[in-house]
């Protein structure tokens, strides 16, 4: 397990060290499962949802003639897809950036549920060419974050229902490896 941290910063650095360490050793993983909560003005509360895509919005070059999302001079989409291998796990957009989302601030923003990691850490994966997973508990966002209180009400409820996705996906991923048994 890897704790990145909070924001993209931090999350870019945290990431692709880890990756390049296991790199190094040859040891890089399958899959990468990115959990964490996130904020949705429309999202269930406490409930998980796989990320079907993320979207980076901090990255605005349109002045300069580049689509909103876009980094200048790099190939690479506004939106990436993202997998979804959890069957009967709902899927929802997702939003990363540097911010705390909040009140009328979500008007501005097209995805579903919003973020400050997943799209630095996908980023990092795909420099190795790891797949990544984004699974998102939904800690905030009905009421406008004023306190970190907010936030941190429903963690532990979050945690508990991320806990049970992953074990989800554990069991969808041991029927689709030949020859591995489900662990009791």
């Amino acid at each position: 397990p890897l704790i990145t941290g909070v924001g993209p910063v931090e999350a870019a650095i945290s990431t692709t060290r880890a990756l390049t360490g296991l790199a190094e050793r040859r040891a890089l993983p399958t899959m990468v499962i990115s959990l964490g909560s996130a904020g949705s003005r429309s999202l269930e509360q406490t409930r998980v949802y796989q990320a079907s895509s993320v979207a980076y919005r901090d990255m605005d070059a349109s002045p300069f003639g580049f689509e909103k999302g876009v980094t200048p001079f790099l190939d690479q989409p506004a939106i990436f897809p993202l997998k979804t291998p959890v069957p009967g796990l709902e899927t929802a957009t997702l939003s990363t950036g540097a911010d705390i989302i909040t009140g009328t601030a979500y008007d501005a923003i097209a995805e579903d549920m919003v973020d400050m990691e997943t799209y630095a850490v996908l980023r990092a994966c795909s420099l190795f060419k790891v797949p990544l997973v984004a699974l998102r508990g939904i800690s905030d966002g009905r009421d406008d974050v004023d306190h970190i209180d907010v936030w941190t009400r429903y963690l532990h409820i979050v945690d508990q229902n991320l806990a049970d996705a992953v074990f989800r996906l554990e069991g969808t991923l041991q029927t689709q490896i030949p020859g591995r048994e489900k662990h009791n």
